[in-house]
């Protein structure tokens, strides 16, 4: 009896113990008004006619739309692609040993950062106008392959190559950053292990620079999808450019530009979750634990309030 008077005690004595954090009226007072404000402007926005919701509701699945989005994702797939592969080529010239291979890796990444994109865009669309044929042979020598460039380049290839080639320059410097972050005493352990410098590269240090490297190549991917909507200026019929051609038609810009926002929200929104996850992959190791995901936040939450319904 007494032990158990004891536990009481002590239990009372811990509650009566803990921390009662400070009162805050001036951050409940902003809070409320930033709350009021947010709450205002949205129902100004959604209760007004002249956004023409049914307008959105139109044109939200149209046809041609979801085909411009379509559009867009085969370009930012494909030229994230072609960038990563032209970015981890780049870094591994520019850390090279050959001061030739090293000068021509900084030079290319000097060039294609240092001009505007929409400018690269336009010179690969009007490529043919300087080179009218692309041949295939021995330098000042025979051509055994010849074909006309405006039938090599299409928009699709224009918008590609603009796209991928200007984000290479961004990847090398992200992939360098992501190799000189490994600790050297990583490559001459391999090395003294029979490695060569491809094999340490491949096997062991690319393999822990993807931990630095994922984060800010996640943000490049989702920069890029909303970038190809530059590709509006060669004609491409990617979302915004297939929006434009509506409203140019029938004078709805406003609400039409909604509609592209609304999509290029989803499709960021959704690379922005696939980015957690892979960022939290490839950051085990880093930590002893993981923070919980938003999925296991939610059954952690349902788990505690059917406790406390049983009790």
């Amino acid at each position: 009896m007494t032990e158990t008077l004891i536990r009481a005690d002590s239990g009372d004595a811990a509650e009566s113990l803990r921390p009662i954090p400070p009162r805050r009226p001036g951050q409940r007072v902003a809070a409320l008004a930033v709350a009021f404000l947010l709450v205002f402007l949205l129902e100004g926005w959604i209760t007004n006619p002249r956004m023409q919701w049914g307008t959105v509701g139109e044109f939200l699945f149209s046809p041609v739309i979801m085909e411009g989005l379509r559009t867009t994702l085969l370009l930012t797939f494909l030229a994230m692609a072609l960038g990563i592969a032209g970015g981890v080529v780049l870094a591994v010239l520019r850390m090279s040993a050959n001061p030739i291979l090293s000068q021509l890796s900084w030079c290319y990444i000097w060039l294609f950062r240092g001009t505007p994109l929409l400018v690269q865009l336009l010179f690969w669309y009007f490529l043919s106008a300087v080179v009218p044929t692309i041949g295939l042979g021995i330098p000042w020598g025979p051509t055994f392959v010849r074909a006309d460039t405006n039938d090599l380049i299409t928009q699709l290839t224009a918008a590609v190559l603009g796209l991928g080639l200007h984000e290479a320059a961004y990847m090398a410097e992200i992939v360098r950053a992501g190799i000189t972050s490994v600790d050297d005493g990583q490559s001459e352990a391999a090395q003294a292990l029979g490695m060569s410098r491809g094999q340490t590269l491949r096997r062991i240090v690319l393999p822990q620079a993807l931990r630095i490297i994922i984060p800010p190549t996640g943000n490049q991917v989702i920069s890029m999808l909303k970038t190809t909507s530059l590709v509006f200026a060669i004609a491409v019929p990617e979302l915004l450019t297939s929006i434009q051609g509506i409203y140019s038609r029938n004078f709805q810009q406003v609400p039409l530009l909604v509609v592209a926002c609304f999509w290029y929200l989803v499709a960021t929104s959704v690379l922005g979750v696939g980015q957690y996850y892979l960022e939290r992959r490839f950051g085990r190791g880093t930590s002893r634990d993981l923070p919980p995901t938003p999925l296991q936040r939610l059954r952690a939450a349902a788990r505690n309030h059917v406790k406390e319904s049983a009790r």
